[in-house]
């Protein structure tokens, strides 16, 4: 058989195919345990969001380093707002340009701080004077969804800490520059505010993207339709070749 591939000269055809074809399968086949890790990550938050919120006093976890695990966790938390050390994310929305408002929240009775983000505020509502409504005085209760803040992406830009422009929450260089020398601490996460039930209300809570797009078989069939396709493409190819070589 090697014989017949060298002389219709099908040897590195054939390595090169064999080899994207490997390829093809092996990015399908990720595709596939992709789906199976968003499938289940999609179960978690529908299960946690839903779920009834998990007070202080029963949510150990939350004072230690966060893992993976945290994120989504609905939590129940009681303390004051700092409304003067608002930090604002940029937050485009499709009626214009806005902003995500996280506040620190002082947890009561430890004095450790949540940075909660307390939901979209339209550009022209950013000023706080505007929304004297919501900034909301004394001990409250807080209920959200814990986020575990991940690195900054590869195409977005570098935080703005002089003027007070966020492009991603960075927990660490917010409590610095709200809290430098006083000795708070934070905790490295954040909670995402449920929905106000006065939907009139600024900042509008509840801006945590649920509906993750999960496209993974559509991608994975993708995959396997260029594997199928290179296939065809390599028989007829090399059907030809020895035919060729065959006559000659």
């Amino acid at each position: 058989m090697l014989r017949k591939l060298r002389h219709a000269g099908l040897i590195w055809p054939t390595a090169f195919g064999a080899g994207a074809l490997a390829a093809l399968v092996g990015l399908g086949n990720w595709q596939l345990q992709r789906k199976q890790w968003k499938d289940a990550l999609i179960a978690k938050i529908a299960e946690r969001v839903h779920a009834p919120p998990v007070r202080p006093a029963r949510a150990g976890p939350l004072a230690a380093t966060p893992s993976g695990d945290l994120e989504y966790l609905h939590v129940g938390l009681e303390g004051r707002f700092h409304h003067d050390k608002e930090r604002y994310l940029y937050a485009p929305a499709k009626s214009g340009l806005g902003w995500h408002v996280y506040t620190p929240l002082e947890l009561l009775p430890d004095k450790r701080v949540v940075w909660v983000n307390r939901g979209f505020v339209p550009d022209e509502r950013k000023d706080p004077a505007t929304r004297r409504e919501g900034q909301l005085a004394g001990e409250v209760e807080v209920t959200g969804l814990v986020r575990v803040p991940h690195a900054k992406g590869a195409f977005t830009p570098d935080n703005d800490v002089a003027r007070n422009l966020w492009y991603w929450p960075d927990v660490a260089a917010m409590h610095a520059s709200a809290f430098a020398g006083t000795g708070t601490r934070a905790m490295p996460l954040t909670v995402d505010a449920d929905a106000s039930p006065d939907p009139g209300r600024l900042p509008r809570g509840g801006a945590t993207r649920l509906d993750l797009p999960n496209r993974h078989l559509e991608y994975a069939l993708t995959w396997y339709g260029l594997a199928l396709t290179l296939i065809g493409v390599y028989t007829a190819f090399a059907a030809g070749r020895l035919r060729a070589a065959c006559a000659s």
